[in-house]
């Protein structure tokens, strides 16, 4: 023990520098007492998709490697994997039916989760979506890792009534009562958590969405051209619950009225899945000239800079619209519903509209509000957007809060 504190006084003596060595009369240290390098601490983010990471998790991979973190992770395996790993990260590929209610799945899921964090060992485990905060969370529990959680969004099956909505809130009791921290995106998401008993308010707070890339979503140089036609842009997966059914009768409607409007959807089909828009439905509305389809982009910023409101007329239970931040950091004034989630970034008349949810008439209202606007006016609800992104939604803020939280897992674990 003395000898090796006696290295590492000698070691930081050295690093000051030859002059000080001479000064105390001590001797360069060989190699061989050189202190080993410290490792650096594993941070293991798991979620159900790996396109989630690259579009969403990015500037947290990065803010955790420039604050000395090694980052990996556990996703099912797509076309965006080798863009995860082109980020640094250690990536582990699992099976997961994000969809299922079947306990023989999800217990084999579970079981993949406990060997594979069995193998890797992270020091801390950040967990997104349900059944990585649920069952990854247990399987690290079980191990003795500290877990950090991120509830982005309730989901439509926590939001309905029946056995399935109580089996999920018991599940997420058991896998969040010994979390370390649990974030959520929006008060009334907490709200519900806390209310319920599944997480004690002292162990929650609130982030700001996944934060936004100030640099990479700003607002384009160029204002809108006199007489160019008044362009709309939905952005989402094409579920009905996101308002996409009510965004094409409104287009119908005023397009009647107004053949000048254009309206277009970018967004990922989901086939198969209950509550998806289908591919046919989609076809017959370009056919008829209703919208335009601008497919599953990877990169919507080109899109965004064309349009002139970008409108997201949810009433799924979000937690912080990804859409629509990306939307105020690039200038755009927005349409809403006043449903959790979406609220908290359109305040009504400031930076946008607020309308009902499932009310087509009242989303046409705050459409024409809109179209009616002066430019000047319509230039001033972007600013405001613009604004309230830097003020409330900088990626930079989130990043702190999770260095933040790992530093003090990191802190728990270490006590033990």
């Amino acid at each position: 023990m003395a000898r090796n504190y006696q290295a590492q006084c000698l070691w930081q003596v050295e690093r000051a520098g030859q002059s000080d060595l001479a000064r105390y009369g001590l001797r360069t240290l060989s190699p061989a007492m050189a202190p080993m390098p410290v490792p650096q601490p594993n941070i293991l983010i798991s979620i159900n998709a790996s396109w989630n990471i690259v579009n969403f998790r990015r500037g947290l991979v990065a803010g955790l490697q420039e604050a000395g973190f090694r980052v990996s992770a556990i996703a099912p395996p797509d076309s965006f994997t080798a863009a995860v790993r082109e980020l640094g990260v250690d990536f582990h590929p699992i099976e997961m039916d994000k969809q299922g209610t079947s306990p023989a799945r999800d217990l084999a899921l579970y079981l993949r989760y406990r060997a594979l964090l069995g193998r890797l060992r992270p020091d801390v485990f950040l967990g997104y979506t349900i059944k990585p905060n649920i069952y990854g969370s247990l399987a690290a529990h079980a191990h003795g890792i500290p877990v950090i959680n991120n509830v982005a969004g309730l989901g439509v099956t926590f939001m309905r009534p029946g056995a399935l909505n109580r089996l999920v809130r018991t599940m997420y009791k058991t896998a969040l009562r010994r979390s370390h921290h649990v974030f959520f995106q929006n008060p009334d998401d907490r709200a519900i958590f806390t209310g319920a008993g599944i997480v004690p308010e002292r162990k929650t707070s609130l982030l700001p969405g996944s934060g936004i890339d100030l640099g990479r979503f700003a607002p384009g140089a160029e204002r809108r051209a006199q007489g160019r036609s008044f362009t709309f842009l939905l952005v989402s997966r094409l579920l009905w619950a996101k308002g996409v059914g009510e965004y094409v009768a409104a287009a119908e409607r005023l397009r009647a009225r107004s053949p000048g409007l254009r309206f277009q959807i970018a967004g990922i089909l989901e086939p198969g899945r209950s509550g998806a828009v289908p591919a046919a439905e989609l076809q017959r509305w370009q056919e008829q000239g209703t919208i335009e389809y601008l497919g599953a982009l990877t990169d919507v910023r080109p899109a965004m800079i064309d349009a002139d409101c970008v409108v997201l007329p949810s009433y799924y239970p979000e937690g912080t619209p990804r859409s629509l931040l990306e939307a105020a950091a690039m200038g755009k004034p927005l349409i809403t519903c006043d449903v959790p989630g979406c609220r908290e970034i359109v305040h009504d008349g400031a930076n946008g509209f607020l309308c009902r949810p499932r009310d087509v008439n009242d989303l046409i209202s705050a459409i024409e509000r809109i179209v009616a606007l002066e430019p000047d006016a319509l230039a001033r609800m972007g600013e405001n957007s613009r604004n309230e992104a830097e003020q409330r939604f900088d990626e930079q803020i989130v990043v702190r809060r999770y260095i933040a939280a790992v530093d003090a897992a990191l802190g728990t674990r270490s006590r033990r």
